[in-house]
């Protein structure tokens, strides 16, 4: 079985011969270890991949805006290409929005959003990877995309701004969630008419343990969004991914209805055996371990039994759980490896 067909498989509930790989690696981590990184993934090959096969590490499907300065990932200030100003306090972690460029609702009346990142975009990038993919690993060829709606808000607005105007109903927020979509819905275009497998596109929607919105709100203002993204993918042919950060517990079912293949979540935040008994065989969990707590600070049983657990609680035979996990700054590399064992290993042979 290729690595396409067993991501393939996983994601239909047809039955793959062991779970999907798929390792994050934090930009710091390459940076400090290459070596390490690099002897991993030969150990434990990836069963994804993505046009960066063609573009190399720091290279981009999308076009560079014409508003971007400096480097993310970089100590200092840069301005990514919707004008956002964000300040990085060390290497390899992405800094924080400080100068959002809407942080006044006047500014709304003339901005223009990036369509040039779009229209200078080098689309066949990807199918140039997926070529070369397929006639060499066969893994499954998944892009990542720029499409963060409730994210995108918060850096153009500021995040306390933007609270505020969601608890008052503000009418502006309205006019900027529908800019922001449409042209994420333009970028889902180019991605989607190339010959990938897979799309992604993500949003941070949980706190420590509830969402950061009421779930009615989520649903009146951005459930629809998600609904077109996945509708858009679905008629192209491919898979939707998606990453949710927090305690998203109270819209799985949603996520699940509009039409998400795989969702990324950060199980540990939530009652992973509740989740598993209301939504395995419906949706394909994409990881993850806990890189709170036992990835960073456990030992090495301590992640086995992490492992154990979300496999219990989520592993069937046909499918619907990928062994995804970060590696994240200060991560001990014995921890990735009891990880990337325990994903492999009998289940019973796990605590």
């Amino acid at each position: 079985m290729t690595p396409r067909e067993r991501v393939h498989r996983c994601l239909d509930f047809s039955g793959p011969d062991r779970l999907p790989r798929n390792l994050w690696v934090l930009p710091r981590v390459e940076q400090e270890t290459p070596d390490e990184v690099q002897a991993m993934r030969g150990e434990f090959p990836d069963d994804f991949t993505g046009p960066g096969s063609i573009l190399g590490p720091r290279g981009y499907v999308l076009a560079r805006g014409h508003r971007a300065r400096g480097e993310p990932y970089k100590t200092g200030v840069y301005v990514d290409e919707w004008g956002c100003i964000w300040e990085c306090k060390e290497d390899g972690i992405i800094g924080e929005v400080k100068r959002p460029p809407l942080a006044e609702w006047f500014a709304l009346d003339h901005y223009r959003p990036p369509w040039e990142v779009i229209e200078g975009a080098d689309w066949d990038a990807v199918n140039r990877a997926q070529r070369e993919n397929l006639a060499g690993p066969q893994q499954f060829m998944l892009c990542g995309t720029g499409v963060r709606p409730f994210e995108r808000m918060q850096f153009l607005r500021g995040s306390e701004n933007l609270y505020v105007d969601l608890a008052y109903g503000t009418a502006e927020v309205r006019a900027l969630r529908d800019m922001v979509h449409e042209f994420f819905m333009k970028e889902l275009e180019g991605w989607a008419a190339t010959d990938c497998d897979g799309i992604s596109f993500m949003d941070d929607w949980g706190a420590q343990d509830s969402l950061l919105i009421s779930p009615d709100m989520w649903r009146d203002l951005f459930k629809p969004l998600y609904k077109d993204y996945c509708a858009y993918i679905h008629a192209a042919g491919k898979k939707v991914f998606m990453h949710t950060d927090g305690h998203i517990a109270a819209i799985y079912e949603d996520l699940i209805e509009v039409g998400v293949d795989a969702v990324n979540s950060q199980l540990f935040c939530m009652d992973i055996e509740d989740l598993g008994r209301r939504f395995k065989g419906r949706i394909t969990f994409w990881g993850e371990i806990d890189r709170q707590h036992v990835l960073s600070f456990g030992t090495p049983h301590d992640v086995r039994a992490a492992v154990g657990r979300a496999r219990r609680a989520l592993q069937d035979p046909a499918g619907g759980l990928i062994a995804q996990f970060e590696w994240g700054a200060n991560n001990p590399v014995e921890n990735v490896r009891a990880c990337f064992e325990a994903w492999d290993a009998p289940l019973d042979q796990l605590p």
